[in-house]
């Protein structure tokens, strides 16, 4: 049986990097590169037509920012896999990226491995968020849910609790001596907000978290 190819398109204003980017992916068989643009006015012009699965997307460009660009794309094809492209300085953009439709986060500086597995992970509906990234978005999320969902499968306020702590980074003894309770409570919880969330580790928890205004950063 011939393997899927993962289509993937790269927009970013910055040429070099976009050259660079595309040839480490075709490293990959599995992964075809089938356009790269400099705008995002020039990707939604093209999108249309663009046979794609996966969009690497540069958070700061000139027009049309990546947030924007972002929520456009989805709205002409809602089964696209964005990966945001991002340096430290864009950290205020994070949150703005996520509530726009991205699955994936991944540092520009990030080793070559860790792309790989952000395009594994969001062509397979996974979320990805890279280690370092991981690290600055824990380090730097509030403690105090912002609020809360409303649906029948709406996490209860001690879910949302812990949903807040496994976001920060905590294990789920820490959880566990943090709250006063056992940490086989904490598991329970834990495995009720995963299949509450659909969500199946901590990256795929912090995106669902910061998507759902649960925590802010």
């Amino acid at each position: 049986m011939t393997q899927r190819r993962v289509k993937i398109a790269l927009v970013d204003d910055h040429t070099l990097f976009r050259t660079g980017l595309r040839g480490l992916l075709s490293m990959r068989e599995d992964f075809d590169v089938v356009a790269d643009m400099g705008s995002g006015e020039e990707f939604l012009a093209a999108l249309p037509a663009l046979d794609v699965d996966v969009v690497f997307m540069d958070i700061s460009m000139p027009g049309i920012d990546g947030c924007e660009t972002t929520r456009r794309a989805l709205r002409l094809n809602d089964r696209l896999r964005i990966i945001t492209l991002s340096m430290y300085g864009d950290e205020q953009y994070y949150s703005q990226m996520m509530e726009s439709g991205a699955s994936g986060f991944v540092l520009k500086d990030s080793d070559i491995e860790e792309v790989y597995a952000s395009v594994d992970a969001v062509s397979e509906g996974d979320s990805y968020v890279c280690e370092a990234l991981m690290r600055t978005l824990t380090r730097n999320m509030s403690v105090t849910p912002i609020d809360a969902t409303s649906d029948e499968d709406a996490l209860s306020d001690r879910e949302i609790e812990i949903l807040v702590e496994v976001c920060r980074g905590l294990s789920n003894q820490e959880i566990a001596d943090k709250l006063f309770i056992s940490k086989r409570t904490v598991d329970k919880h834990r495995a009720n907000i995963l299949e509450k969330t659909g969500c199946k580790n901590t990256a795929n928890l912090v995106v669902y978290a910061i998507k759902n205004r649960l925590v802010e950063i």
